[in-house]
């Protein structure tokens, strides 16, 4: 598969002097030795690796037993995770430093020391044990972004249970399937979760969940919002039983291989995947690539703006930074209540040292214009990050001026919920950066961008990203379906991941993600990168955000039809004559090949809870009017109908 790329980004910035001075990884000559090592030998490279950054009660016997597409990794070693993230920092000044500063939408915050932290697992720990959780069994979280959630997820690991973490915005009926699907017998929850002002009713959502699942034999209820929910026979609050318990607990030794979680993500089927990852290996991953790409300090305040409902979440708020020892800024809000200056107060007040946030919150923020960030002190700020989708050149600089004051590097960071762990990334006091691409593969990790008959692109030839060699964070599989775990990774080249991503490689070897090869379109026998046309969109001054997608075309065999969302202060301009000039500009920026056919102007795009624009349903409406698709993962489904009533004329029943 050849994927035409037509954008060209010539800009290239390097770190201040500051930063380097102070780096972990200073030199290109540093970071070129791992490399060598790691391409020279990558079994000790990974054995070195895991024996220095891991707490092990057991060492291991093996670093890699490999049968595509089933790898074990450090096998015959024992550890607990819950250890690796909390234990470790007894007996050192973290230990009494803050694990997490946590901030609620209605002004609250809180400081929670490493040691409150341990002592709050293992309180949860004890209480899970009396409702019965035993090693190897899954327990389902479903909780708002509060301290009580982290804790719970690392209670669960110090006993050995496997967790499943559902968002929780997600409705009765899709906690339901991932209930049934991981044969939980324990759920923990809250009364509520806040959200732009609003309360929602968690609990109930449970119970409408749980209520023909005999499997569920207890949910635990954290009070958080204080709307006294109704309490049926197998529930217990989380006061009655978590805070009289002894806040010590004794870690399970765990294998190497034995699950940790299974995370769910949504299939384009519409039957979620049960995505595992096991301990060591993964544990592994996220403690260096976090300390690598981040060039993390203990003294660091860092804040990843995930929920723990996703993988960033997962990795780069709770795992990953808590093994390093820094600060994690949690917040339970949105970036735009009680106004658009959320994010920037909370850097202001926490003194955060490092963002790392979503391209599409940069481009909403962005959208409101500069004086939201400009009413706030972000000189604590030394490095940004962004992750999620590919993030557009435009957005990037706004993100490097404005937020960062052209001092502080930007790590843009490709990785997936089945890869664990950041894979692509710039090491920030090294690799040149630019604006649109996330450079190049981390030491030990080997990407390669292939044709569909598994051939070395050519450079700057678009193709399929592909990665060559297993890695300890990979996913073990699909939970309960060997079979799709086959199908949907491995069966497109042999004993080779396929992400399911395009890319391309230019003449310095950094990777551009071209999106997802289901977004790529046909027009007139060129395959073209949604990612490059939204980009060349967004980077006329009236627009906020965009989404391309395909539509069938007699003559072209795909039309490119775009939905745009304008900035603020561009929204009074002539829709027709806006429509003209943005045809033009995409003419200007990648060529005619790619100007759009129809360009619809909307106010908002379908989004998931995560952020990420549903292209899929926006496919389904250019081609039939209609979605039929799973929306379970849909947060703003008011934008749907929207879109179908201003442009079709018929409102989803």
């Amino acid at each position: 598969m050849k994927i035409t790329s037509l954008s060209q980004e010539t800009r290239t910035f390097h770190p201040p002097e500051k930063f380097v001075s102070s780096a972990l990884i200073k030199t290109r000559a540093e970071l070129e030795k791992l490399y060598e090592m790691a391409n020279t030998d990558a079994e000790r490279f990974w054995k070195e690796l895991a024996q220095k950054e891991l707490i092990w009660d057991r060492p291991f016997d093996s670093v890699l037993n490999w049968r595509p597409p089933f790898a074990e990794w450090f096998t015959g070693g024992t550890l607990n995770a819950s250890v690796q993230a909390l234990d470790r920092h007894k007996n050192t000044p973290q230990w009494h430093h803050p694990a997490i500063h946590w901030f609620s939408e209605t002004g609250e915050d809180k400081k929670i020391s490493y040691k409150e932290l341990y002592e709050l697992t293992c309180k949860t720990a004890n209480a899970l044990t009396r409702l019965g959780v035993k090693k190897g069994e899954v327990v389902t979280i479903y909780m708002p972004l509060v301290p009580e959630a982290i804790a719970t997820m690392l209670a669960c690991s110090r006993i050995g249970a496997i967790h499943s973490v559902v968002f929780a915005g997600f409705s009765a009926e899709a906690l339901k399937d991932r209930l049934l699907d991981a044969k939980s017998k324990v759920v923990v929850t809250a009364d509520g979760a806040r959200r732009r002002g609003q309360i929602i009713d968690l609990k109930s959502e449970v119970d409408k969940a749980v209520v023909s699942l005999e499997a569920i034999e207890k949910v635990l209820v954290f009070e958080h919002v204080g709307t006294k929910p109704k309490m049926n026979q197998r529930d217990i609050l989380w006061k009655e039983i978590v805070e009289v318990q002894p806040h010590e607990f004794t870690a399970a030794e765990m294998q190497s291989e034995d699950p940790l979680f299974i995370l769910y993500t949504s299939g384009t089927t519409g039957k979620p995947k049960g995505i595992l990852h096991t301990t060591a290996g993964y544990l592994l991953w996220t403690k260096v690539s976090h300390e690598w790409v981040f060039d993390i300090k203990p003294s660091d305040v860092y804040w990843c703006t995930a929920d723990i409902g996703w993988i960033t979440g997962h990795s780069y708020l709770v795992y990953g930074p808590l093994q390093n020892g820094c600060t994690c800024v949690v917040f339970e809000g949105a970036p735009n209540y009680p106004d658009w200056g959320q994010f920037w107060r909370i850097i202001e007040k926490s003194k955060t040292t490092i963002f790392y946030t979503a391209p599409t919150a940069i481009r909403a923020c962005a959208a409101q214009g500069d004086e939201w960030p400009q009413k706030f002190d972000l000189s604590s700020l030394r490095l940004l990050g962004t992750v999620g989708e590919p993030i557009n050149p435009e957005a990037w600089m706004w993100f490097y001026k404005i937020i960062g004051n052209e001092k502080c590097p930007i790590v843009d960071t490709w990785w997936q919920t089945e890869t664990g762990g950041i894979m692509i990334a710039p090491i920030p006091a090294v690799t040149p950066l630019k604006p649109g691409s996330c450079t190049k593969p981390l030491p030990g990790i080997q990407a390669k961008v292939l044709t569909q008959e598994g051939n070395d692109c050519e450079t700057n030839h678009g193709g399929l990203l592909v990665v060559d060699k297993p890695w300890p964070s990979m996913l073990r599989g699909i939970w309960g379906d060997p079979q799709r775990f086959e199908k949907t990774y491995w069966s497109q080249f042999k004993a080779k991941y396929f992400t399911g991503d395009g890319a391309r490689i230019d003449s310095d070897g950094f990777f551009w993600l071209l999106g997802r090869v289901d977004d790529v379109l046909n027009v007139s026998g060129h395959r073209l990168s949604t990612a490059e046309i939204e980009s060349a969109l967004v980077a006329h001054a009236s627009v906020a955000e965009s989404a391309v997608v395909a539509r069938p075309d007699d003559l072209k065999g795909q039309a490119i039809v775009a939905f745009v969302s304008l900035k603020n202060s561009e929204k009074t301009f002539s829709a027709p004559d806006l429509i003209h000039a943005l045809k033009g500009h995409v003419v200007k920026e990648i060529g005619a090949l790619a100007r759009p056919e129809e360009i619809i102007i909307v106010d908002q795009l379908p989004k998931t809870r995560s952020g990420k624009i549903m292209r899929r349903l926006l496919r389904e409406i250019a081609t039939h009017g209609k979605v039929q698709g799973d929306l379970t993962t849909l947060e703003n489904a008011n934008a749907i109908n929207e879109i179908i009533e201003k442009n079709t004329g018929i409102a989803e029943e």
